[in-house]
């Protein structure tokens, strides 16, 4: 506690599945937590858990894509706590309307069909959102947080990649090009902030189940759709990973001790899934 108890973090799409888990995770160390996301009802419900465990959270509406909305969020921060010291950018996505439901062109998308969603059919503005909630979303926290860690000469940043920002998963094209970006980007911010003494890596987990996902891997009867029966052949553990297996990686990656000389890198927490080419 003692080692902690000056530590804040902030946590971006903490209502979420995963990201929630992180934020109790770093709750139960010690840290001040501060809750970001669109949906302060969900964040509410983790920041009265971790308050009610004896910890400290906050939680702040914010939509991270936009700088002036992070930008008050960091001025709530400071105001109650102090500069942060750990930020976890979690918020992301995807959206029914930019994904397709076809994995490859059909003659039948430029005809107008309503049963062929393909490329040519899809909603660009929804298709633009999708990549500034996963770019911009992670870029704008950085930007914003990552200027008083700078100030002070001292933080660790995570950033969300995905399996999509190594191989172009079918339908979400837009996803998984924001998410190829993350990469990039965690690899040069990594190296413009090493002077400032910040470290700045990234997460990328396999398939992990949430609200939105079960109803895309699993039918009304509880059998698997065709996509989760894809999956599970390419992840040689043969199942869907759960929150809590983020937290060992996570905690490594914000230790100074024993990841001080790590920078720049994406850690797979994915079951292998990159690891079995499918033949």
């Amino acid at each position: 506690m003692n080692k902690t108890k000056h530590k804040i973090a902030v946590v971006t799409g903490a209502g979420g599945t995963l990201c929630s888990e992180m934020a109790r995770d770093l709750a139960r160390q010690g840290y001040k937590v501060a809750l970001l996301g669109r949906s302060i009802d969900k964040l509410k419900v983790v920041e009265d858990e971790i308050n009610a465990a004896g910890g400290e959270a906050i939680s702040i509406s914010a939509d991270v894509s936009g700088e002036a909305s992070v930008r008050a969020a960091n001025e709530l921060v400071m105001k109650t706590w102090g500069p942060v010291t750990v930020l976890i950018n979690g918020a992301g996505g995807n959206q029914n309307d930019a994904l397709t439901n076809t994995v490859e062109f059909d003659e039948r998308e430029l005809e107008g069909d309503p049963a062929v969603k393909g490329f040519f059919n899809l909603n660009m503005q929804t298709f633009q959102s999708v990549i500034d909630i996963n770019t911009m979303g992670t870029v704008i926290p950085c930007y914003v947080f990552g200027r008083e860690m700078a100030r002070n000469k001292h933080g660790n940043i995570i950033n969300f990649a995905s399996m999509t920002s190594y191989r172009p998963i079918t339908k979400v094209a837009a996803y998984a090009m924001a998410k190829g970006g993350i990469v990039n980007f965690t690899q040069w911010l990594a190296a413009y902030l090493a002077p400032a003494n910040i470290r700045v890596n990234a997460i990328a987990p396999g398939f992990f189940l949430n609200d939105r996902s079960r109803k895309i891997m699993f039918h009304e009867d509880g059998s698997q759709t065709e996509r989760a029966v894809n999956i599970m052949r390419q992840t040689p553990i043969k199942r869907f990973g759960d929150a809590h297996e983020l937290l060992g990686c996570m905690n490594w990656l914000i230790d100074d001790k024993n990841a001080g000389f790590v920078t720049g890198i994406t850690i797979p927490v994915d079951g292998g899934f990159l690891s079995s080419p499918g033949v």
